[in-house]
């Protein structure tokens, strides 16, 4: 997607420990405009296959997975990351650890949410380990859902997540592919 590599190029910076930082884009302020524009490229790739729901995880996952939703015509699902008072405690909860975080998250989603036999689509912001995506992943096998496949509006092609999910064989489309971040230059894979 040609608007969000430019908006990376122009936009994003790289951090210490190849973080990039695309809190202008995704992860802080987002451009109602190319939200739309990533969800109904995530729901043209994944028209056909049926989905029921989109799941995401709070926060920055949320406005694309909005898009993706409304554009399907189904309802969307956010994994929380913090216990509030008013969440269910009849949840499915997965530690999992957070690489820009740094520090180990529980995601939750209320059971009431999920029935046996949805066919669910994850949408994600960035990948980098997979570790928050493995985690729904355990939450979806628990509530006994098909995933569908994983949207990623960015894939750090140069970490390990999106690739050990292929090789489990999950269906993964990446909007745009980051081949490495070094001295502050992003290098795409396409």
């Amino acid at each position: 997607m040609e608007s969000l590599k430019q908006a990376i190029t122009s936009q994003g910076s790289v951090q210490a420990g190849h973080v990039l930082q695309l809190d202008s884009i995704l992860n802080h302020q987002v451009e109602p405009s190319m939200i739309m524009e990533m969800g109904e490229e995530f729901a043209r790739r994944f028209r056909g296959e049926g989905v029921t729901k989109v799941v995401t995880i709070e926060s920055s996952g949320i406005p694309i997975a909005f898009a993706v939703a409304y554009r399907l015509e189904v309802p969307m699902i956010f994994a929380r990351r913090k216990k509030t008072l008013t969440t269910d405690a009849d949840s499915y909860c997965e530690r999992v650890p957070s690489f820009t975080k740094g520090i180990v998250t529980d995601l939750m989603i209320s059971k009431k949410l999920l029935s046996p036999g949805d066919r669910v689509l994850i949408i994600d912001d960035i990948i980098a380990n997979g570790d928050a995506v493995k985690g729904v992943i355990r939450i979806l096998q628990q509530a006994e859902c098909e995933l569908i496949g994983l949207g990623v509006a960015v894939e750090k092609t140069f970490q390990p997540g999106a690739g050990s999910l292929r090789e489990a064989g999950v269906r993964v489309d990446s909007l745009v592919k980051i081949a490495g971040v070094e001295n502050g230059e992003v290098t795409f894979a396409d």
